[in-house]
């Protein structure tokens, strides 16, 4: 500890003096913070060799490119996080979850208003979407896993080429499906339909994975106790894999909960409040804080940024409902139901 805390120093201390009294120009925060973790490596690995020898040296030099290594990741994700609620907090108000936007003029206050209209539209878009595209999932992962017909290797190619399709491509192809052939008009149904093709492939893969990961044994012992090959497959291997299945779902809905290019063409966006998705233009959140964002006026753009934290506050409940159903044991039941007559005593024999 001692040791790495004199490299610490005294690397920082060298940094200090080559940008403020060597380099006639002034750099940038992060370029100090590169170089001093440039100078301290070789500091520290001599420190280290000198007390410890050079097999310690080494091992210390990849702990600590490990634990920068980490910090580099967690320092972004956590400024992230953050900034979005330092900006987001400002603006915040208990009315925010009761009023929608339909009255509310431009040069309103940050305050007024709400996107009532925006979390219900997402959560039954993305309601709809996962309804529609969780049961093809998994049932793809399963003909993929288990059942490995001659189909399997386009299928899981066309999967994986889908990861990366842009998210306006999903939104064009419902757009020309089904608005303009005057099929249908503009609603949250048809928004989730383009959802649904961006989380598909996401599932279908972390699903596959997650099966394959369960042992061929428990396999073997169900079709040894006389089990159909589609039974053991329902009562075994499915239940085993819940949790990884539940991870599959928690991937899914984050490739889709924040997509806006898709639902600007499909849902129309609107400001008064629409609960049926099956009928007339709707809004969600992406789609609130990409028009109070755009906006010229200060007060949109705070309000966009509450929008952008209820936005990561609701992926961050359907993350831990997920966990939550997940983390039941194979054959155990998170939520029981009781059934009538159960548990009573029989009166005789």
């Amino acid at each position: 500890m001692a040791e790495s805390a004199g490299a610490l120093a005294a690397s920082f201390f060298l940094t200090w003096l080559i940008f403020n009294r060597l380099l006639p120009f002034r750099i940038m925060p992060l370029a100090f913070f590169v170089i001093w973790f440039v100078l301290f490596l070789p500091i520290y690995w001599f420190v280290i060799k000198d007390g410890q020898g050079a097999t310690a040296a080494k091992d210390r030099l990849a702990t600590a490119f490990v634990i920068a290594g980490a910090m580099f990741t967690f320092v972004p994700i956590v400024t992230v996080v953050g900034y979005v609620l330092f900006r987001g907090l400002k603006s915040l108000r208990p009315n925010f979850f009761t009023e929608t936007m339909q009255v509310v003029g431009p040069l309103a206050k940050a305050t007024e208003g709400g996107a009532i209209h925006s979390i219900i539209g997402t959560l039954e878009q993305l309601a709809l979407a996962t309804i529609i595209a969780v049961p093809l999932g998994v049932l793809t992962a399963v003909y993929l896993s288990e059942i490995k017909g001659p189909l399997a290797r386009p299928v899981r190619l066309v999967a994986d080429a889908m990861t990366a399709l842009p998210s306006i491509v999903a939104g064009l192809f419902i757009f020309s499906l089904f608005i303009e052939p005057h099929i249908f008009t503009q609603s949250g149904l048809l928004g989730a339909f383009a959802l649904s093709i961006l989380m598909l492939p996401t599932v279908t893969i972390t699903a596959e994975q997650v099966l394959r990961v369960v042992p061929g044994s428990l396999r073997e012992a169900a079709l040894a106790l006389g089990a159909p090959y589609w039974r053991s497959v329902l009562m075994v291997v499915l239940p085993t894999a819940r949790a990884g299945l539940s991870t599959a779902v928690i991937l899914g809905m984050a490739r889709v909960v924040g997509e806006t290019a898709p639902v600007l063409m499909t849902t129309g966006g609107t400001t008064a409040l629409n609960t049926n998705p099956f009928s007339g233009f709707q809004d969600n959140l992406p789609l609130f804080v990409f028009a109070q964002i755009r906006s010229s006026q200060d007060s949109q753009v705070d309000r966009g940024w509450t929008g952008a934290l209820i936005l990561l506050v609701v992926v961050l409940l359907l993350f831990i409902l997920a966990r939550v159903i997940g983390s039941a044991k194979p054959g155990q039941r998170r939520f029981r139901i009781p059934v009538p007559g159960r548990g009573r005593r029989r009166s005789g024999r």
